[in-house]
């Protein structure tokens, strides 16, 4: 009998990652090794995502952050992420071209799924974004962007739209593309 459960990828999986992604076969096959090392039920849970979240931001708090990545990447909404959704996460945020990043970037802003985001979404990520800044660097911030309600407001504004209008994933991708200082504000980049 045996384990059942097979330690390869599956070829369809594999020629579908090559096609959605820039990463080799060889890469792939890496990865998915760890990823069945770290993760042998073949699902990254909500609370093992926060733990490797907080090793790239040990400094800050990076829950709330997590959280909402984990809802963005959660593609199916299963409440785990298996290992194509996790690749093509790691490949739009890492790799992939600048509009893909921001279109991953809407979904994270989409809190409630709508596809539309409001003031109080944005309010909401920026308030995750501002706890992965650490302390000492949130004090040298600029006045108009040192606490997460300014720079909510700041990243609103470059969207010309009214406190109660919403906002679509167009309209967002050319807003913040259109601002040289938007983009700095839909995430955080710590220091090397």
């Amino acid at each position: 009998m045996g384990n059942a459960k097979s330690s390869a990828m599956s070829k369809e999986i594999l020629e579908d990652l090559k096609l959605s992604t820039k990463f080799s076969e060889n890469e792939l096959s890496q990865w998915y090794e760890n990823f069945q090392k770290q993760c042998p039920s073949g699902r990254i849970t909500p609370e093992e995502f926060q733990k490797i979240y907080e090793r790239f931001f040990p400094d800050s708090d990076a829950a709330a952050y997590a959280q909402h990545v984990f809802r963005s990447f959660d593609t199916n909404d299963d409440g785990t992420l298996d290992f194509k959704e996790y690749i093509i996460a790691l490949h739009m945020t890492s790799t992939g071209k600048t509009e893909r990043k921001l279109e991953w970037a809407f979904s994270l802003f989409d809190v409630d799924k709508n596809g539309y985001i409001t003031k109080s979404e944005v309010a909401e990520i920026c308030q995750a974004i501002f706890k992965l800044i650490p302390k000492d660097e949130q004090e040298n911030l600029p006045a108009e962007e040192n606490t997460p309600e300014k720079r909510a407001d700041k990243l609103w504004s470059f969207f010309n739209k009214k406190d109660n209008e919403r906002l679509a994933e167009g309209e967002f991708i050319q807003g913040v593309l259109d601002n040289d200082g938007a983009i700095h504000l839909i995430q955080y980049e710590p220091k090397k």
